[in-house]
């Protein structure tokens, strides 16, 4: 659900998306060290060194690679830096394998995810989300659901792989089970400003994984991106689903459900719909597979 994802090896379904362990109590503190993968550490970014690491990968995989427009002030900086930032959580994958110039160890971010629950949304400036998709019907038709905005993934180009992918989204189920999150919900992204040009992949997310009216929500009228919609019998579904980002259809194989309607991303070269996925809805066989992996990848 992740918007502008530059996560995905390109090799099939995020499997472990749906690997969530099953809740505990809360703990007192949730931070340090995660979990671990040979040299790869996951953690929350705890500081504001880390989140600045983080920021400087998404600006060289956002800008440097995939074509977004920094304002002046990024291209100075050359980190991704938004307003939203400092009231999420990081979760950072960091390579202590890396050496400089000199030979000298110096650990390296090389993953990130971005995290806002929504009572910290509701404390600030509301949804990333919401600049782009009407998110307020499906707050206030679950009030008592506890919803979780994911956001800005990128794992740097020779990281695409498994290993990465699964410690970025362990995090997210390790976090998930701390803080009893109800759903996740986010953007995501095809590349490019025409709509039209995913017209068939599109129609396909309307009409075969549209989102039931209790969790739908909607592109905001004045951003609402004009689509070449077809009908259904119209669709070349193998087409379609070749069309479709990695990370989308990786979503979609593991029960994520599509909001109406597609957002143009001027500044960011995306065409963009909403993603939403309640935690009730995972595959209880996926959720069994969690435990299997805790020798891969040990949860602090």
């Amino acid at each position: 659900m992740a918007k502008r994802d530059r996560a995905d090896d390109g090799r099939g379904p995020l499997a472990v998306l749906l690997e969530f362990p099953k809740r505990k109590k809360k703990r007192a503190h949730f931070g340090g060290t995660l979990a671990r993968l040979g040299s790869l550490e996951l953690r929350l970014a705890e500081t504001k060194r880390w989140v600045r690491k983080a920021q400087r990968l998404r600006y060289k995989v956002f800008y440097e690679e995939g074509g977004a427009v920094p304002d002046r002030t990024a291209a100075i900086i050359r980190r991704d830096v938004c307003r939203f930032d400092a009231v999420c959580d990081h979760l950072v994958v960091i390579d202590h394998a890396t050496v400089n110039r000199f030979g000298r160890a110096k650990p390296k971010v090389v993953g990130t995810y971005r995290l806002l629950r929504q009572e910290v949304a509701e404390r600030h400036s509301g949804f990333y989300s919401a600049q782009e998709f009407d998110i307020a019907p499906l707050l206030a038709r679950h009030p008592d659901k506890n919803f979780l905005e994911l956001g800005r993934s990128c794992v740097l180009k020779p990281y695409r792989s498994k290993r990465t992918l699964e410690l970025l989204w362990r995090g997210i189920g390790i976090y998930i089970d701390h803080y009893g999150i109800d759903a996740m919900f986010g953007c995501a992204s095809f590349e490019g400003v025409d709509a039209a040009r995913h017209a068939q992949a599109l129609s396909f997310l309307s009409h075969c994984a549209a989102s039931g009216p209790d969790w739908r929500a909607s592109a905001r009228v004045d951003r609402r991106a004009e689509t070449a919609s077809m009908p259904r019998d119209a669709i070349d579904m193998r087409k379609a689903l070749a069309e479709l980002p990695p990370l989308v259809k990786g979503y979609l194989r593991c029960g994520a459900k599509f909001g109406d309607g597609a957002v143009i991303d001027r500044q960011f070269n995306t065409t963009d719909v909403f993603v939403v996925m309640p935690v009730s809805d995972i595959d209880p066989r996926v959720l069994g597979r969690f435990g299997a992996q805790q020798d891969s990848a040990t949860a602090a």
